[in-house]
This record gives structure tokens, C-alpha cells and sequence, in this order.
């Protein structure tokens, strides 16, 4: 029994001790953020959505400033083409070319799929910065493709959140994340994302292709591949105007 205790309590000790060499949830986020995010961005993109019985693909291009304001337009398929998004803070309208109108995306209306991708309109309203929103700790280690990663664990700080919880493997040495999963208040998992193909953009680190799954829903998920990316380049202010739509 002495020993059983002795070896309990050495384990106890040695996860502690193994705990306390970890980086704060914070400061690696920090990190993330430096690579991740920028003063405005630039991107042209193929998104790839994998169907039942095909794939569909589009290319669309955005441009951002901050987490505030974005705008989208699909250039291709025909069938999508001139399909434009506007995001104004908490704000999003999309204008359909085939009907020639312009709709606010608001309510339960946000929870459909963006154009049958595996991706909500909440997901691409959730862009404030993730200590914003989660209380972040450091709870592992683990390797990812051969990459040696952090385990890092968000808990959500506020009421009105999509995910309440979430979990990102953070590699170590670039300091982008290779894999999230984003679970409700009952644990149940929603949905995970992958990234991949890390290359150096202007300085820093990015991943330049990501994979969206929807755990609720059959198939392999939605891949999201940059072809073109420019950060902090100065954009028009009328990208950014409900007029530009239409």
C-alpha cells in the first residue's frame, strides 16, 4: 500500500512538474496571431466541395481588413459567378446574381451552409481574436504529420459563442495550427479543421490549404486552397460599402 502511494503521489508530482515547463496558453496564441493575422489581407482561393456524387469547385477572392470587414466575390463557376459577401463587424449581407438581390444573413439564418460547403456563415463571422473570446491553457504535447505540436484547449469566456469549447494543435516551431476541433457545451464534436502546406508569406509563417469538416454531416469535407495571398496591401474603402454588391 506504502508503495502504491509513493507511486501515486510520483506521478502526481512528475505531471505537475511536466505542466509548469509548458508556455502559457497566451503566449503561443500571441505567436499564432503574429503569423495569422495582419492589418488586412488579400486572397484568392479554390474551395473544393466534396458532394455525394462530385465535386464542386469555385474560386472566389477576398479582401479583409482586421477581424471587421470583408468582402467576397466568386469568380468562378458560371453558375456562381458575381456571387458577392459583405461583412461589417457582426453584420453580413450576400447578393445573388440570378435573382439580383441583396439579403442580410442574420438569425438562424447564419447557421446555413455557405454555399454547400462544410462551413456556416457563423464560422466566417467568428474572426475576433480567440483570447477575445476563450480562456486558453496549455494541456499536451503531441506530433501531427511529424511535427511536433502543443495541445492547447480553449474554454469559452462568454455566453453568445458558436463553440463553447475548443482544441488546437499548435506546432512548435512555426507556430501555426495543423489541426482544430471545436465542440458544443456537451462535448459533442461539431466540427474540424485542418491545415497544411506551411509555407513563408511575406515574413511569416501560413498555411496555405485547409480542410473544413462538419462532423454532423456525411463526406471527406470542404479543402480551401490559396492561390494568391497579399498581406497588409492597402484596399479601397469602397470594397467595404453595401453599394459595391451590386
Amino acid at each position: 500500500m506504502k508503495s502504491l502511494k509513493f507511486s501515486l503521489s510520483l506521478l502526481l508530482i512528475t505531471t505537475i512538474s511536466n505542466a509548469q515547463n509548458y508556455p502559457s496558453g497566451k503566449s503561443i496564441l500571441d505567436k499564432v496571431d503574429n503569423n495569422m493575422s495582419s492589418k488586412s489581407r488579400v486572397v484568392t482561393a479554390k474551395m473544393e466541395i466534396a458532394g455525394s456524387r462530385a465535386t464542386r469547385t469555385m474560386v472566389e477572392k477576398t479582401y479583409s481588413e482586421g477581424d471587421h470587414k470583408a468582402y467576397t466575390e466568386y469568380l468562378a463557376p458560371a453558375r456562381e459567378k458575381g456571387t458577392k459577401m459583405l461583412k461589417l463587424e457582426n453584420q453580413l449581407w450576400i447578393y445573388s446574381p440570378s435573382t439580383d438581390r441583396t439579403i442580410q444573413i442574420s438569425g438562424h439564418m447564419l447557421r446555413q451552409s455557405v454555399m454547400g460547403s462544410d462551413m456556416s456563415y457563423e464560422d466566417l463571422m467568428n474572426d475576433t481574436p480567440l483570447l477575445h473570446r476563450y480562456k486558453a491553457d496549455v494541456t499536451g504535447e503531441e506530433s501531427i504529420d511529424s511535427r511536433t505540436c502543443w495541445i492547447v484547449t480553449l474554454t469559452a469566456i462568454i455566453a453568445d459563442i458558436t463553440y463553447y469549447r475548443q482544441k488546437m494543435w499548435v506546432d512548435k516551431e512555426h507556430y501555426v495550427p495543423l489541426k482544430i476541433e471545436m465542440f458544443a457545451k456537451s462535448g459533442k464534436l461539431l466540427k474540424r479543421t485542418t491545415l497544411s502546406n506551411i509555407q513563408k508569406v511575406q515574413g511569416r509563417w501560413f498555411p496555405m490549404s485547409f480542410t473544413y469538416k462538419d462532423m454532423l454531416k456525411d463526406g471527406v469535407g470542404t479543402k480551401i486552397s490559396i492561390l494568391d495571398i497579399q498581406l497588409d496591401s492597402a484596399i479601397p474603402a469602397n470594397y467595404f460599402n453595401l453599394g459595391n454588391l451590386n
